[in-house]
C-alpha cells in the first residue's frame, strides 16, 4: 500500500482487520496538514467498519448537520437537512491532521505495518505485472524492497501508478484554483446549522466557510485558473479577502473575523485515471480520480472506494484466478459512481438555475421513477449515499 491517508488507511486497515499481511509506505509523518475538513454522510459505514465512528465525538469534532446555499437564480440562503434523505443525521466538520491520523492510527491497531516518512523510489514489475515496490525510509543509507502480492496507489495526487503508465486523463471544464486560510470571530448560524458548511457564488467563482470546532472557519475561494490569471493577484490575502468583500452571507459572518493563518493555494483540477487497475495493482481515492470540491465529496469517495476496494482484494488474496474480473468489476462500479457525481457537479456549476431545478436534475440523476420527493434525492446525491447498495455492493467470485 502506498500512501496513508485515508483512502489508504481504510484499505489497508479493513484488510489486516480480515488477517491479511498489510505494509503501508508514507511519504510524510503524521499529523499532516490536508485541507478537505467537510465530511458527508456517505463514509460514515466505513467509519463503523473501522471502528472510529464514536470517536469523532469523543474528540469533539462539530457536528454536521446540513449546509447552507447562497446559490443559484435566487439571492436568498438556502438549506437542507442530512436526514431528509439520509438514514444518518449528522457527519462532522474535522481537522484533516487530526483526523488522517486517527484513520491511519486505527490501520495500525487493526494489524497493518505502516512506515511513515517512506520515499517510493520505484516500482517493480515482472513483465506486465507489478510486484512490488524499493522504499527508502527517512535516514536509511539504502533503498528497501518490498514484494506484493497486490500494490495498491493511495498516494493522492502524487498519482504514483497512474504517472507510470501514463493515464490521467484531466477535466478541462474543471480546472479551478483554490486560495483559502483560516479566521476566528466568524459568526454561526443557531441551532443545528451551527456546523453547516456555507457555499456561496460570485461572478467568476465561489467561496466555501466551514466552521471547525476550535472555533475556527476555513474559508476558501474557488475559481478557474484563467479567471485567476487575469486578475492575477500579487497579494493572495488581499485577493481572498476582496472576495470576501464582494459576497453578500459570508462577509456578513466574518464582520468581526481575524485571519489567523496564512494563505494556501492548491489547483483543484478534475481528473481521473483511464484505468484503475492492471496486473498486480489498484488505485484508489485522489490516485484513482478526484472531483471538484464543489459538493465536498472527496473524502467521501475515497472511504467508499476503499471499502469496495478492501473486499475485493480480500476475494483477489483468496483466489487469485478471480483478479481480473474482481478489479474490473471494482473500476466500473466506481467509474459509474464517479461519473454521476461529476456530471452533477457540472450541472450545479449553471448558477442560473432555481434551487428546486437543481432538486429535480439530482431526481433525474438517481430516481429517475421519482419514488422520493426531489429534495430527498438531492440531500442523497449530496450525501454522498447514492449507489452505496446498487453501486458499490460487495464483488463475488465464483
Amino acid at each position: 500500500m502506498v500512501g496513508g491517508g485515508p483512502a489508504g488507511a481504510v484499505t489497508a486497515g479493513l484488510l489486516a482487520k480480515e488477517g491479511r499481511r498489510v505494509l503501508v509506505l508514507e511519504r510524510d509523518k503524521f499529523p499532516r496538514y490536508h485541507i478537505g475538513e467537510s465530511l458527508n454522510p456517505g463514509l460514515v459505514p466505513a467509519l463503523e467498519r473501522m471502528g472510529v465512528r464514536e470517536r469523532l465525538d469523543e474528540i469533539g469534532y462539530l457536528r454536521k448537520y446540513g449546509a447552507t446555499f447562497v446559490w443559484g437564480a435566487g439571492i436568498e440562503p438556502w438549506d437542507f437537512r442530512f436526514n431528509e434523505g439520509s438514514p444518518y443525521e449528522n457527519v462532522h466538520q474535522v481537522r484533516r491532521a487530526d483526523f488522517d491520523a486517527l484513520l491511519l492510527a486505527r490501520a495500525r491497531e487493526l494489524g497493518a505495518v505502516v512506515v511513515e516518512e517512506a520515499t517510493v523510489k520505484d516500482i517493480l514489475q515482472d513483465g506486465d505485472r507489478v510486484t512490488g515496490v524499493t522504499y527508502q525510509p527517512k535516514g536509511a543509507a539504502t533503498p528497501r524492497t518490498a514484494r506484493s502480492r497486490m500494490l495498491v496507489d493511495a498516494s493522492g495526487q502524487q498519482h504514483l501508478l497512474a504517472r507510470r503508465f501514463d493515464l490521467i486523463e484531466w477535466h478541462d471544464d474543471l480546472r479551478n484554483i483554490a486560495v483559502w486560510s483560516y479566521w476566528q470571530g466568524c459568526e454561526r448560524y443557531p441551532g443545528n446549522r451551527a456546523g453547516d458548511t456555507l457555499i456561496e457564488n460570485l461572478p467568476d467563482g465561489w467561496l466555501w466557510y466551514i466552521p471547525l470546532s476550535d472555533g475556527t472557519v476555513s474559508i476558501g475561494y474557488v475559481t478557474p485558473v484563467d479567471a485567476y490569471k487575469k486578475e492575477a493577484p500579487r497579494d493572495a490575502e488581499a485577493f481572498v479577502r476582496a472576495k470576501i468583500a464582494e459576497s453578500c452571507e459570508v462577509s456578513r459572518l466574518t464582520r468581526d473575523a481575524v485571519q489567523v493563518a496564512g494563505m494556501r493555494t492548491i489547483k483543484d483540477w478534475s481528473y481521473r485515471a483511464t484505468r484503475f487497475h492492471g496486473p498486480g495493482w489498484a488505485l484508489v481515492g485522489d490516485a484513482a480520480a478526484f472531483v471538484d470540491p464543489l459538493l465536498s465529496s472527496g473524502v467521501t469517495l475515497a472511504l467508499r472506494a476503499a471499502e469496495r476496494l478492501a473486499d475485493g482484494l480480500g476475494r483477489v488474496l483468496d483466489k487469485p484466478e478471480c483478479e481480473e474480473e474482481v478489479l474490473q468489476r471494482y473500476q466500473k462500479n466506481y467509474q459509474e459512481f464517479l461519473g454521476v457525481i461529476l456530471e452533477f457537479v457540472r450541472v450545479f456549476y449553471d448558477r442560473t438555475r432555481l434551487k428546486e431545478e437543481y432538486w429535480d436534475e439530482a431526481q433525474r440523476a438517481i430516481d429517475p421513477n421519482g419514488l422520493l420527493n426531489s429534495k430527498a434525492d438531492f440531500v442523497t446525491l449530496i450525501s454522498g449515499l447514492y449507489g452505496t447498495a446498487e453501486i458499490f455492493e460487495p464483488v463475488d467470485t465464483p
